[in-house]
């Protein structure tokens, strides 16, 4: 469902699969060792393929030998995934909410933008970042997560498309209460 048009990019809200994706790049809630794991990481990874696991490990040893950080973005091609390339970012594990959390979280959103359009690519879409094994509470994560791409389009032009995929009913209604309070009808 679409949610917003900020300078010509349409913000949309979508249940299902992000690996089913055919924006230019998705958005992986990488580790930081962007070695794959469990949901949306190890999803990505299997359904991409060895491709994407080889340019994360050349990304590690050559730019990031200790991880990436909480907040960074890097990117890859997308293997065998729909979309063309995957850019990798790290939330924040939820402790509580005074360590950063808020501000790494947002990081996220907002360096995964910024290398996009680097990129010149004009669509991406995204997960729900650190929401699931990472904890980070829906409602909290939901708000941060859409004002960042809010700000973000209103200062720079340039994408035409941003989806946030959402895999739970639970996840997606949380995310629609969280856009009425953040984007005007």
């Amino acid at each position: 469902m679409k949610i917003a048009t900020i300078h010509d990019c349409e913000i949309h809200l979508e249940k299902g699969d992000i690996t089913d994706q055919r924006t230019d790049a998705i958005v992986n809630a990488a580790n930081s060792s962007l070695m794959g794991g469990g949901g949306v990481d190890g999803a990505i990874h299997k359904r991409g393929g060895k491709t994407i696991l080889n340019e994360c490990k050349e990304i590690k040893r050559e730019h990031w030998p200790e991880g990436l950080p909480t907040g960074e973005a890097v990117i890859t091609s997308g293997g065998n995934l729909p979309a063309r390339y995957v850019i990798h970012t790290v939330g924040p594990v939820w402790r509580g909410g005074n360590r950063g959390e808020p501000e790494l979280l947002a990081n996220a959103y907002r360096n995964s933008l910024h290398l996009s359009l680097d990129q010149g690519l004009k669509s991406i879409s995204f997960p729900s970042i650190s929401t699931g094994a990472y904890g980070y509470p829906i409602n909290q994560a939901s708000r941060i997560a859409l004002s960042t791409i809010n700000g973000f389009l209103e200062d720079h032009k340039g994408l035409e498309k941003v989806i946030i995929i959402l895999f739970s009913d639970r996840d997606y209604m949380a995310y629609m209460e969280a856009s009425e309070g953040i984007f005007k009808a």
